[in-house]
């Protein structure tokens, strides 16, 4: 026979605290509801199996055989259940002592730090697993259940918000690198088409700052002489360093390269910002781990709103 839709397992959970604790009043208590929502559910639960589980004697209802038979099986109908909704979220990944994050490289040097040390203190007993990369490696692998949650730019168009989840944390400037010693006037916006002469590193295809270097000399109007291309962006700004080539990098990078490179403030044509978010996926939402995660992001967030240029 078919299982009747007024049995469910939230009504067997109450079933089983009723059996334990003997009157409605206490059972209520236990689960935090209304005695009158004990009472439904019994009265229904007991409809769905339609056959009596209890009497009336007075104002208690007693069990008669039949509930006691239904809550043999129920323990094992609700134990097993539960085992296997277990199995089914270690099987997507969810809600395990394991989080897969992973992040652009710039942002290794303060965001992902405070972020993993909020988590800490949320939930010490969560391990963190942490992969570097581009944007477009790591959106790649979150779509491939590789990752559960990755730090990246986001831009209008590159993220499916059907399926995807995006949570603001701060924006980032872009700004012309080159190194201490160059004789350039910093007091002066940086025309792009003053540098047309001058040679370039740039990082890989894929990569959020990649994007924005080409948008901007396209906008110049002249395709620069790019010396190399690199995949990481402290490996880029070493070669500004050593006179390789000029660059164009975050302002969240300036920091550590505050003593060994200058940054020159783009002009009005070439400015840009890169938008940072957690992306995670839509469906994965209600996972304890990334609940977790963006209520420390939302935190992170706030401190750029209560300190403003924070990320510069």
């Amino acid at each position: 026979m078919k299982i009747d839709a007024e049995i469910t397992f939230r009504k067997l959970e109450i079933f089983m605290a009723f059996m334990e604790k003997g009157n409605i009043a206490r059972t209520a208590e236990a689960l935090g509801i209304s005695g009158v929502s004990v009472h439904r559910a019994l009265h229904t639960l007991e409809e769905g199996v339609r056959c009596p589980l209890f009497i009336h004697k007075g104002r208690n209802l007693v069990p008669l055989q039949s509930a006691f038979t239904l809550l043999e099986h129920s323990k094992e109908a609700v134990a097993l259940m539960e085992r296997g909704i277990e199995e089914t979220r270690q099987a997507a990944g969810v809600g395990q002592g394991r989080l897969r994050i992973g992040t652009l490289y710039s942002l290794t040097l303060e965001t992902v730090p405070r972020l993993i040390m909020g988590m800490k203190l949320r939930r010490p007993e969560l391990e963190m697993d942490l992969t570097m990369g581009s944007n477009q490696m790591l959106l790649n692998m979150l779509e491939d259940g590789v990752l559960d949650a990755i730090l990246i730019s986001v831009s209008e168009g590159e993220i499916d918000r059907s399926s995807l989840e995006a949570l603001p944390l701060f924006q980032d400037d872009i700004f012309l690198a080159a190194p201490a010693a160059s004789p350039l006037d910093t007091s002066q916006l940086a025309d792009l088409r003053d540098f047309h002469d001058r040679k370039f590193v740039s990082l890989a295809e894929g990569f959020a700052t990649y994007n924005g270097f080409q948008e901007a000399f396209h906008i110049a109007g002249f395709e620069p002489e790019i010396v190399t291309r690199v995949n990481d962006i402290f490996s880029m700004l070493s070669l500004v360093q050593a006179g390789v080539g000029l660059a164009l990098m975050p302002g969240r990078m300036k920091k550590v390269y505050e003593n060994s490179i200058q940054l020159l403030k783009l002009a009005e044509p070439y400015q840009m910002k890169q938008q940072i978010a957690i992306v995670f996926a839509r469906n994965r939402e209600l996972d304890p781990n990334l609940l977790a995660l963006v209520a420390e992001g939302r935190m992170y967030a706030r401190s750029f709103t209560d300190t403003p240029n924070a990320s510069l």
